[in-house]
């Protein structure tokens, strides 16, 4: 347990910075990265992307939560659409983390493989949605709640990358789409959390210090880090090119996918 500390500090680190500096959750740059620590540190083969994917929301709860704050002190949280969109995320996230202790590992990782390519192309190329239309009613807001939840849980990612597209296309400002997201984040990455440790209650095989498919000691290190970094991400965003930045994030994020997929293959 103690002797990995400093990666996972490390990974904290990495992923607060970016957080703070792209507005991502960071699970699409933890959960290849975690793989490769639990597949060094010897566990199961099978569970390895389970646990990556269960420790990974795990620590969103912390890293959101610092983000929603930031957000909401700026004044750019829609909470009207947060709380509209939240059954459907709660339902959708529970969902999709039941759901994934069923999987098998290798088709988690190409489900994960190709939507981290695809979203690291939407950041390479900035490509960027056309406002179509205003807010739709409750139930419209909270099935595309439940669609985000479920594919953010089985990919362990805060939803920020689906859920600022569909409210730009409804209207909402980007400052305020991103606030709003890192609000929706927060309550998916406690019901996926909920999910993880639901789903691998008494699996054999687990690690020590887990609860159910949460590896606790990378959870609270990672969090630990990330919340520390997440303000100095913030900072620097404000005093460099966007543009660059998220060209940089996009190939690593293709390298780490990359590295995952042919892991598991």
């Amino acid at each position: 347990m103690v002797e990995w500390w400093w990666a996972y500090l490390a990974l904290g680190a990495f992923v607060g910075f970016f957080s703070g500096l792209l507005g991502i959750g960071g699970g699409s740059a933890m959960v290849p990265v975690l793989a490769l620590i639990f597949s060094a540190k010897g566990f199961a083969s099978g569970q390895i992307v389970h646990l990556a994917l269960g420790t990974s929301i795990a620590t969103i709860i912390f890293t959101s939560a610092s983000s929603v704050r930031s957000h909401h002190l700026r004044e750019s949280v829609n909470w009207s659409a947060m709380l509209s969109m939240m059954p459907g995320v709660v339902v959708g996230t529970l969902g999709g983390a039941l759901l994934a202790g069923y999987l098998d590992a290798r088709l988690l990782s190409i489900a994960f493989t190709v939507l981290i390519y695809y979203l690291a192309t939407q950041m390479l190329f900035e490509r960027k949605p056309a406002t179509s239309r205003a807010l739709p009613g409750r139930a419209t807001m909270s099935a595309a709640g439940a669609v985000i939840g479920l594919v953010s849980s089985l990919t362990a990612t805060a939803g920020a990358s689906l859920t600022v597209p569909f409210l730009v296309r409804r209207g909402l400002g980007v400052h305020e789409a991103i606030g709003t997201a890192a609000a929706v984040g927060w309550p998916l990455a406690l019901a996926g959390t909920v999910g993880y440790i639901a789903a691998g209650a008494g699996k054999a095989g687990l690690p020590d210090w887990s609860a159910g498919y949460v590896y606790l000691p990378a959870c609270a290190w990672i969090a630990v880090a990330s919340m520390a970094m997440a303000p100095v991400g913030a900072r620097v965003a404000h005093r460099t090119q966007g543009r660059t930045l998220r060209r940089v994030f996009a190939v690593v994020l293709y390298v780490l996918a990359t590295n995952m997929l042919l892991r598991f293959l």
